[in-house]
């Protein structure tokens, strides 16, 4: 184990490392030089604060700026449904609610009651129907805001990885080199970077 962790850390100390450029890399034909663009965008470190930016102002502009438009829907979609799920609970908790103040007030005409006025769910039927339907109105209300925050985060975070060179053009490999005056194999890791 001694030596492989001694032959482990000779191959990093000796490893070859090539700096890479951002710029646009160039192929030689035999005809032409022809320059290729780059898979990713060139360095912007305001990218990601625009992005968060945008989607703070209006959710989902963020990702139309990172070009990841498929997101936008998604965006909507969650948002609406927690706002829908809101506002359908805020509608049954003043339900509950004008029924309860009906209640105390001495009627028994409100819509939990037959006709006769005989009461189909009781007044503490009521108070924790109210209850209910209150942390159903918190919890959508959370939702939504959490939603909200993901948007952004999204978006902040697309914008970044944009950024983020991806290409196959990166190689980590051994190597073995001979040394011809010693007559010694030298061990070594060598990153390439083809351009």
């Amino acid at each position: 184990m001694k030596h492989f962790l001694l032959v482990f850390t000779l191959l990093l100390a000796t490893s070859n490392l090539v700096a890479q450029e951002d710029s646009l890399s160039v192929a030689v034909n035999t005809d032409t030089i022809v320059a290729k663009k780059p898979d990713y965008k060139p360095y912007n470190p305001l990218a990601p604060a625009k992005a968060a930016f945008y989607s703070a102002v209006l959710p989902g502009l963020g990702q139309a700026y990172n070009g990841k438009y498929w997101k936008i829907p998604i965006v909507y979609a969650g948002m609406g449904v927690s706002i829908y799920f809101y506002l359908d609970n805020d509608k049954k908790y003043d339900k509950y609610r004008d029924a309860y103040k009906r209640r105390l007030a001495g009627y028994t005409d409100d819509e939990f009651s037959t006709p006769e006025g005989v009461p189909r769910v009781s007044t503490d039927g009521l108070i924790r129907a109210q209850k209910q339907l209150q942390r159903y109105k918190e919890l959508s209300l959370l939702i939504t805001a959490g939603i909200y925050a993901l948007n952004i985060i999204d978006a902040n975070v697309d914008a970044h990885l944009q950024q983020f060179n991806v290409s196959e053009d990166l190689t980590l490999k051994p190597a073995m080199n001979f040394d011809k005056f010693t007559g010694k194999t030298d061990y070594g890791l060598s990153l390439n970077f083809n351009f």
